[in-house]
């Protein structure tokens, strides 16, 4: 198998259609995707950014896990896994063909939206879950194209689409209006599932869960990841510092061996050489005249109720200057009347 070169997806679908050839177009890179094809005609698409037809019918609720592991196993060697659904009348056919669809459109915006990306055929290949639908393919390029259109009109962010969703930690107004689907996203996001993620526990399309979350970025609820390009290069690198210094460590003191000499720059205080007398010195508080500041008696622990001793009580050398006696005298008469 040759490796894959890089084109247009789209472009390339186009060429292989016309051709009326059968196979896989398979696209590489993030999120990447594969473009099933019968004679010309979409069958089926899947991508690792869009939940499969199994994921869609289980999570909904639809097929019990149990049921659709069974068609896996019985069905999957031959390619006849839809088929086998609909004979045992798990599903209508109605059904199935909405599901078909609707994973197929939706796996083919994330594989065919890329401008360029490694892309490769392969003859031959067919889908295990066997051929239900067939799709134009300029049909499935232009709804590709248009849902394209529609997220940037919404809120033109892509890197929304493939990041960890993180929501916000304070929302930006004080009333907030949410639909169902957007409380379901904010209140599994834990900063850790990706749209992709996200889609697939919920059973959601990934088109829609994108769109309800390009929204809730337009709304300030969710955190915008970084751009790629400046992904992993923060433009400001904070060196360490040790404790109690406002210096970087690594960085030499002036007038260091490694360092220029930095000259002290002395004048005089201004209002001094005008010969303006200098100005008044704060006076010493006589609390901490000394040097030292006041500090209050220690008293013994005592009994609720009981009385001060008289050396403390007749002590009043000491008192506070800032002491309020009508706050004191507020003070004991409330204490009385808890006696």
């Amino acid at each position: 198998m040759k490796p894959p070169k890089s084109a247009a997806p789209g472009r390339l679908l186009t060429q292989v259609a016309g051709e009326r050839r059968t196979g896989a177009l398979i696209v590489g890179g993030p999120p990447g995707g594969t473009v099933y094809l019968v004679e010309g005609l979409v069958t089926y698409a899947e991508s690792a950014a869009a939940p499969g037809v199994g994921e869609l019918l289980t999570a909904s609720g639809r097929l019990a896990p149990r049921t659709w592991q069974a068609a896996l196993d019985a069905g999957t060697s031959h390619a006849t896994v839809g088929r086998l659904l609909l004979e045992q009348g798990h599903i209508t056919q109605g059904e199935m063909e909405l599901c078909v669809l609707g994973a197929t459109y939706d796996a083919a915006y994330f594989a065919l939206s890329p401008v360029s990306a490694p892309v490769d055929f392969l003859d031959g290949a067919t889908h295990w879950l066997g051929e239900l639908v067939r799709v134009d393919p300029a049909a499935v390029t232009r709804e590709s194209r248009r849902r394209g259109r529609l997220l940037d009109e919404i809120f033109p962010y892509p890197q929304i689409d493939t990041a960890a969703v993180i929501p916000a930690t304070r929302p930006p107004r004080e009333r907030i209006t949410l639909t169902a689907p957007q409380w379901e996203l904010l209140v599994h996001a834990d900063g850790q599932r990706t749209p992709a993620d996200l889609a697939q526990l919920l059973g959601r399309a990934g088109y829609a869960t994108i769109q309800e979350l390009r929204r809730l970025a337009a709304a300030g609820l969710i955190e915008l990841p970084a751009p790629r390009e400046r992904a992993g290069k923060p433009e400001f690198v904070r060196l360490p510092r040790a404790r109690g210094t406002a210096v970087d460590v690594q960085r030499p003191a002036p007038g260091g061996p490694d360092g220029p000499t930095v000259p002290i720059v002395t004048s005089p205080r201004p209002g001094l050489a005008s010969g303006d007398p200098p100005p008044q010195q704060r006076q010493p508080d006589p609390a901490t005249a000394n040097g030292t500041a006041y500090r209050a008696p220690r008293l013994a622990r005592r009994k609720p109720g009981a009385k001060l001793p008289r050396e403390v009580a007749a002590d009043t050398a000491h008192v506070h200057p800032g002491t309020d006696e009508v706050l004191l005298k507020r003070i004991r008469t409330a204490l009385r009347a808890l006696r």
